[in-house]
């Protein structure tokens, strides 16, 4: 979605050139904190190189809610959009190349370019569909079988990001995903 923002901003040179100072690249060693939970959200972040987690604290206990990798735009959306203070944390899992845009410059985008609203709604649509799925697994699907749904459609989390993090995603320890995956 975002890419696809920034190609049609490009597009319009003079539109591009007022804004493109506005589209801030940065690079972000792992386990850097882009979003701390309670702080309100003033930047979406889009992901050029890298992953980033959404997760939350419970009585102590870090439980991820997302993984986001390339091309995936990320933020605390209820925080962004309504200035509240985020439920989440967001956070690099690996060194990361990210292009932060301000709420400043996101609305003024999408006063020039109404188009924006579609695609943010789509992503919205998106991320609320990533939540129901993740909530009905969680309820109808036992932690074998959550994890092979993992395997079989996001086979890059599997590949990408560390087995601790999986647990948490997956809403169980450590030591039982460890013992799903010995038993395969």
């Amino acid at each position: 979605m975002f890419d696809k923002l920034i190609e049609i901003v490009k597009k319009d040179k003079e539109i591009w050139s007022q804004f493109q100072d506005y589209f801030v690249e940065i690079s972000v060693p792992s386990k850097t904190i882009l979003l701390q939970d309670g702080e309100i959200s003033s930047h979406i972040f889009y992901i050029k190189k890298g992953c980033l987690r959404q997760w939350f604290n419970k009585d102590g206990k870090d439980i991820t809610l997302q993984f986001f990798f390339e091309k995936q735009a990320v933020a605390s959306i209820d925080s962004f959009l309504n200035n509240k203070p985020s439920l989440f944390t967001i956070e690099s899992i690996e060194p990361s190349d990210v292009i932060s845009v301000s709420k400043d410059t996101f609305e003024k985008l999408n006063e020039i370019y109404p188009e924006f609203k579609d695609k943010l709604n789509e992503y919205l649509f998106q991320r609320f569909r990533n939540y129901v799925q993740l909530f009905l697994s969680r309820i109808k699907d036992s932690p074998k079988e959550r994890y092979e749904d993992l395997i079989k459609y996001h086979p890059e989390i599997i590949k990408r990001v560390p087995q601790h993090y999986i647990a948490s995603y997956l809403g169980i320890t450590p030591i039982s995903l460890s013992r799903i995956r010995n038993r395969k």
